[in-house]
């Protein structure tokens, strides 16, 4: 690997790790730049490298919400479980489900989640109702379920996606949204290197080099959005769904 690449690669660590902290999406910045700087290596390679990198830094940033707010873990923790699990469901469907079909339809989902989010200024701006315990606990686990099951399939905006519906349908507010999304985030990336590091699809030496950038890039995130709230990171999840619609209709249409 040139010095260039090496270069790259570690930038877009940081980068995502700081987006990945604050609205979910740091894959995006992370894949590409894997892809362009290991043109050699199987695609199951470059995911498992993105993966070894990407738990490090969601790890570090779940710890750094859980020390500052009050995570929401009777919602949080039936989601990842559920999210854990399925997850691998999702990576058995790549055999027999096209991603193809699956790309318009997420682009679909983006776009009105988007719209959503802008139409309504004061969506996720405070923690609104909460329902019952037990109402709560299996609206989390089917969450997961489906969540998990996207990321081990497909994978692009799912962090954005988690936070979205913890806003929409748990009553949270983004910051707190965030801070449990990444709880989740980790189960899920946990299930796919449970995956890869048995078949040899992780590349150990660029992964755990790039897993100190994106810790430093998530630190980082977790900090600003506790310290600016839920305007902050309301912001940067518009900018990340804009660049998911963006990247996704290129990869649709062109």
């Amino acid at each position: 690997m040139v010095e260039f690449d090496l270069i790259l690669l570690l930038a877009a660590a940081l980068c995502a790790g700081f987006v990945d902290a604050v609205a979910g999406g740091g894959g995006l910045i992370q894949v590409p730049a894997l892809l362009v700087s290991l043109p050699a290596e199987l695609p199951a390679t470059v995911f498992g490298t993105n993966k070894l990198a990407s738990i490090f830094g969601t790890g570090n940033a779940a710890l750094r919400y859980a020390r500052r707010i009050s995570l929401p873990w009777g919602i949080a923790l039936p989601a990842a479980v559920a999210a854990l699990l399925f997850a691998f469901g999702g990576a058995a469907a790549v055999a027999w489900l096209p991603k193809d079909v699956v790309r318009p339809l997420v682009l679909g989902f983006l776009v009105l989640v988007m719209i959503y989010t802008v139409i309504k200024p004061g969506f996720g701006a405070a923690s609104g109702l909460r329902l019952a315990s037990g109402q709560e606990h299996r609206r989390a686990l089917l969450l997961g379920a489906v969540l998990g099951f996207y990321d081990g399939f497909f994978g692009p905006g799912a962090g954005s996606f988690m936070i979205f519906a913890l806003v929409r349908f748990f009553g949270l507010d983004f910051l707190h949204a965030s801070g449990a999304a990444k709880v989740v985030n980790f189960a899920t990336n946990a299930a796919a290197l449970a995956y890869f590091v048995p078949t040899g699809h992780v590349l150990w030496i660029i992964g755990l080099t790039m897993a100190l950038f994106n810790i430093c890039g998530a630190l980082l995130g977790a900090r600003l959005a506790m310290r600016h709230g839920n305007g902050f990171v309301r912001g940067v999840f518009i900018v990340v769904a804009l660049v998911l619609i963006a990247r996704l209709g290129y990869d649709t249409f062109a």
